[in-house]
């Protein structure tokens, strides 16, 4: 889905919406824990202190108008974030939303706690002992209080624009390289959730502790157990929280190093987050794409060069002029008749391509025959045509050299079996090893079929070209002698596929 100024705004509503509950919610906790604490001491100071205002009632009342109204601008401040955005920077603020609307609401408490601290600088000389005490709980008590807020609406927030929002608008990640991303360091959380799940908790015990102390009425009571239980749960929701914010970006990691380490340098890790672990997941992809980039780069470097070694050695055969190419493209056409037989789908398309990149290959080991043998027009004598046979068994070794360094073990396989094997027959008179029927390697016998066609239907010095007819009516007889039968029909049912692919190409004369 595509992020447009719309869903901008409205996920930005949401997020206040969310907030909005959430707040409502706090609340009416803040509520309990004010009937709690007056059922405790209905004449507490530390309970005037904390709820009923007693610590601004010197301050001239404009003052506090003044500072109330400061609580007014960051809402304002969150309405133009929302509102007044700019198609260049709409996408940093989008992915910012948790921590920046979590941010603008903390410094609600700002006002307050600035309030607080100056009166309490002023009046630090003349103010009893014990209204220094409460001043400083009270202090402490609203700051901790923001903090739980702020991480409240920033866990909420970030779980819902983590996992729902992120991943529907930038499914395949790549956010936290974006300039004026603010990430949420590992550091940073743990911190709150400290402040939140511990601190605060504590210090409302204590609180509690003074306040029954203060009324000398010190007793029993089920703030404890209620608080407890409060703050014991929401630190086992914290905690779950942490435990899929490290396990699960972690998990996909371990996986996508898994999926590398055997050679999948196509794997993602799908971790759309701006955070530590987002901007991890970020560079593994880039690496990645890197890696598959120079894997690629490697690859054709090495099919030019094993290409290049067979069009040279084609170079020196007056006889099978671009039969390189002929039988690579015989190959492909035969591949794909293949994908479309019941009886082959054993077969899988890693071993179909490995089978096509190897068919170039077939005749490289022609290189080390002579050039009176090789170029010879006529036909050849029993001694040069031992010679020449020789060319299978050189070619599987000289492959087997050229690819050792190559991970693919399948694909080097086929290619040292398609250059070793192809010129066996069914019928087990073929060479260089004469093994016969199935025992030949599948892939020579597919190779052996194209390699065949393009010897009769293409002209050489020594003879003319065989007409598709002709070609065909033979290689339809030699099926169970030269060719595997169950392989050779399936050729003969490409052979419209065949003609057309020599004839566009002009490929027989």
């Amino acid at each position: 889905m595509q992020l447009t100024k719309k869903v901008y705004i409205r996920t930005g509503l949401v997020y206040c919406a969310l907030m909005f509950i959430m707040y409502l919610a706090i609340s009416l906790v803040n509520l309990g824990i004010y009937k709690i604490y007056t059922g405790l001491s209905q004449n507490s100071k530390i309970v005037d202190y904390l709820f009923n205002s007693k610590a601004i009632a010197k301050i001239p009342m404009s003052v506090v108008r003044v500072f109330s109204l400061l609580q007014f601008v960051p809402l304002i401040l969150i309405v133009l974030y929302i509102f007044l955005v700019n198609k260049d920077k709409m996408k940093v603020r989008f992915i910012n939303y948790p921590i920046s609307l979590s941010s603008l609401v903390l410094l609600i408490y700002a006002p307050s706690l600035l309030l607080l601290a100056a009166n309490f600088v002023l009046q630090l000389k003349t103010m009893p002992l014990f209204e220094k005490g409460s001043y400083s709980v009270l202090f402490i008590y609203s700051f901790l209080q923001s903090i739980f807020f702020f991480s409240l609406f920033f866990f909420l927030l970030n779980s819902v624009h983590r996992k729902i929002v992120l991943p529907k608008y930038f499914p395949s990640g790549n956010i936290n390289f974006e300039k004026g991303l603010f990430k949420v360091s590992v550091k940073f959380l743990f911190i709150i959730f400290y402040v939140s799940v511990l601190v605060l908790p504590v210090f409302l015990l204590i609180v509690t502790y003074f306040v029954s102390v203060d009324a000398e009425t010190f007793h029993e009571n089920t703030i404890l157990h209620l608080l407890f239980c409060f703050f014991i749960l929401f630190g086992l929701v914290m905690m779950r929280y942490f435990i899929n914010y490290f396990s699960v970006p972690l998990e996909k990691l371990k996986e996508g190093t898994q999926e590398i380490a055997e050679g999948d340098y196509s794997q993602h890790v799908n971790v759309v987050s701006p955070d530590v672990f987002g901007e991890l997941a970020d560079s593994f992809n880039n690496m990645t794409d890197a890696l598959e980039l120079k894997t690629k780069k490697l690859i054709t470097v090495q099919d030019s060069v094993v290409t290049g070694m067979a069009t040279m050695v084609e170079s020196r055969d007056n006889s099978t002029g671009g039969h390189i190419k002929r039988t690579s493209d015989g190959v492909r056409v035969f591949v794909n008749a293949l994908k479309k037989s019941p009886e082959y789908s054993f077969l899988t398309d890693d071993f179909y391509s490995a089978l096509i990149k190897a068919a170039p290959m077939h005749d490289l080991g022609k290189i080390a025959v002579l050039d009176v043998i090789l170029r010879k027009a006529g036909k050849f004598t029993d001694e040069e045509y031992n010679i020449m046979k020789e060319h299978s068994a050189e070619g599987a070794r000289i492959v087997e050299n050229v690819l050792s360094e190559v991970d693919d073990d399948m694909f080097k396989k086929i290619a040292v079996n398609v250059a070793h094997y192809h010129h066996e027959k069914w019928d087990g008179t073929g060479y260089p090893e004469k093994i016969a029927g199935e025992a030949i390697p599948l892939e020579a016998r597919i190779m052996a079929l194209a390699d065949v066609f393009d010897a009769l239907v293409s002209k050489c010095c020594y003879k003319e070209s065989f007409s598709f007819d002709q070609a065909f009516k033979i290689i339809e007889d030699s099926l169970g002698t030269h060719f595997d039968p169950k392989l050779g029909k399936v050729f003969l049912s490409c052979r419209e596929e065949l003609e057309k692919l020599y004839t566009d190409n002009a490929y027989s004369s």
